[in-house]
């Protein structure tokens, strides 16, 4: 039997990441082979990233990187299973580095970007999340992703916390501006920028709802058409960028604000952590009680 000394331990947990019984154990089944131990040790961990790839990871944070003359940048959700996970170091360096490249590839989808070699490390995105996986013990996943280009203008952004980011895409104006934008559509989510942008069923859908209510006044037919219009004006008003009322200074709206500046919003993108996954809630009191009834 092979002598494993603390050295031969110290050395594989620089090079994999992983816990001490974790590195003595595959030194003690490769006989002290420090590379057999390494190609073990990352044979089972892909494994058991493979094995995590079906959780739900609907915790995470928002990471945004801009390109150092404010004309580009990228917005990526990278989520964890726990809160816990998603404040830890490594997660947020993976994190950030991910997001660097995202602002430095060719790639438009997820699936693009995981196929991307990472520069500084020669892994592609897909490789270096699967390590991640198996070094923290959580699913991690790059569940979204966007860039932004303003060639004739600039890309502004803006962090609420680690949970809600925004990019706009911003002519005319200044930083100033689109930095208080970008702080607008976190507050107030609006769906697009201007009524273009918003979907003729969805309009269609809610112009039936405010007629059958409208009809049910007994009002005349014409009163009741004037009744509806203002009701989807007022509606577009609210679901639209341009048509809310900007956060700062409620009596103009954000096109008004715009108009005053000389600029237009021409993109944005809102992202919030989580959004549209199903959590699955769970009573950590039963799954104590669940564990110890197995042992």
């Amino acid at each position: 039997m092979a002598n494993i000394t603390a050295g031969m331990v110290k050395e594989l947990r620089e090079r994999t990441g992983s816990g001490m019984m974790e590195c003595k154990k595959a030194l003690t089944e490769t006989q002290g082979d420090l590379e057999a131990a390494v190609e073990l040790m990352r044979k089972a961990g892909l494994a058991k990233a493979d094995k995590k790839s079906g959780r739900t990871a609907a915790e995470g944070a928002i990471f945004i990187r801009a390109s150092a003359d404010g004309k580009s940048a990228a917005i990526v959700e990278v989520n964890s299973e726990t809160d816990f996970v998603a404040k830890g170091d490594d997660f947020i360096a993976f994190a950030n580095l991910i997001t660097e490249t995202a602002l430095n590839s060719a790639a438009t989808t997820v699936e693009e970007l995981l196929a991307v070699e990472i520069p500084s490390t020669g892994a592609t995105v897909e490789a270096t999340r699967r390590a991640m996986v198996a070094k923290i013990g959580e699913n991690i996943a790059v569940r979204r992703f966007h860039r932004l280009t303003a060639p004739n203008g600039l890309v502004a952004s803006y962090l609420h916390g680690s949970r809600i980011g925004v990019l706009v895409e911003l002519t005319g104006g200044d930083a100033e501006l689109g930095k208080d934008i970008a702080m607008h559509i976190a507050a107030s989510k609006p769906a697009c920028v201007d009524e273009s942008g918003v979907d003729a069923d969805l309009i269609a859908s809610e112009k039936a709802i405010f007629s059958a209510q409208a009809e049910a006044s007994g009002k005349p037919a014409n009163v009741i058409e004037k009744m509806v219009e203002g009701r989807i004006k007022k509606f577009l008003g609210e679901i639209t960028l341009l048509g809310q009322p900007f956060v700062k200074d409620p009596d103009q709206t954000v096109a008004k604000l715009l108009a005053d500046k000389g600029a237009k919003v021409e993109h944005f993108v809102r992202l919030e952590v989580g959004e549209g996954i199903e959590k699955v809630e769970s009573n950590f009191a039963e799954e104590v009680m669940a564990q110890v009834r197995a042992s």
